[in-house]
């Protein structure tokens, strides 16, 4: 099946209980979005769908086309086809940008092949011009002494470099201004088509005005309280969150 599905998962930070029961179908050729307060789980279910060593799942599972993910190494997820951008990406000083994602896309080729460097190269230049990203940039360490939007932007340089089979973004649109918030819209829905399957997380509307979805879900306290479709998210918009309650537990 061509799915990202997440199947009934609880997952714990310590003692305490932080997912409890998400049921997610993300199908290829399809972007949905959650969205929810702050402390409603949507961060921790994409830390958890990275291996985020944190947070114990105790039930429940995440399966990439059939084959489950859970309790395998983050990298050997990353070869499955899933790719993470999280809201706060990480510095790696010392580690230029180019060098990056060539040993990320050399991981995944059969062993005894070689990136081809002028083709990789010339990939590289048209993507980065695509998201406005200086080419001077990829000899910089990644992401360190970037801007808001410059991290974003080299993460979704990433994606479209290494073309995922599904893409978790987890709020993309944090501390973006308006231009760089189209550019990197604009990168993400060149992405958008029949083989990769999209999940945004995200606390406002605003985002989903240049990346439309085709489902919207609302999390609150670890669960799916509601989904629809993008008029949902117009509503949170106008209305808030108060109106959505969590399911009661069985």
């Amino acid at each position: 099946m061509s799915s990202l599905i997440i199947h009934d998962l609880h997952a714990n930070i310590g003692n305490q209980e932080i997912l409890k029961g998400i049921q997610l179908e993300i199908p290829k050729g399809e972007v949905h979005a959650i969205m929810g307060k702050n402390g409603s789980g949507k961060s921790t279910l994409a830390k958890i769908m990275a291996g985020h060593p944190d947070y114990t799942v105790t039930s429940g599972d995440v399966l990439l086309d059939g084959q489950s993910i859970l309790g395998i190494e983050p990298d050997e997820r990353a070869r499955l086809g899933l790719f993470l951008a999280f809201q706060y990406p990480m510095e790696i000083p010392g580690v230029t940008i180019a060098n990056f994602i060539r040993a990320a896309l050399q991981a995944r080729m059969p062993e005894g092949e070689e990136l081809e460097a002028t083709d990789y190269y010339a990939a590289l230049y048209k993507k980065m011009d695509a998201l406005q990203i200086p080419r001077i940039f990829t000899s910089r360490s990644v992401n360190e002494g970037f801007s808001g939007g410059e991290k974003k932007r080299c993460e979704i340089l990433q994606m479209a470099m290494l073309q995922p089979a599904y893409a978790v973004l987890d709020e993309t649109d944090s501390g973006l201004d308006i231009d760089a918030l189209k550019i990197v819209s604009e990168g993400v829905n060149a992405l958008r088509g029949p083989h990769v399957g999209m999940l945004l997380i995200t606390h406002y509307q605003r985002l989903l005005n240049y990346i439309v979805p085709d489902r919207v879900h609302v999390m609150v306290d670890g669960q799916i309280a509601c989904s629809g479709g993008k008029e949902l998210a117009l509503k949170l918009e106008a209305e808030g969150y108060d109106w959505v309650t969590a399911p009661a537990l069985t």
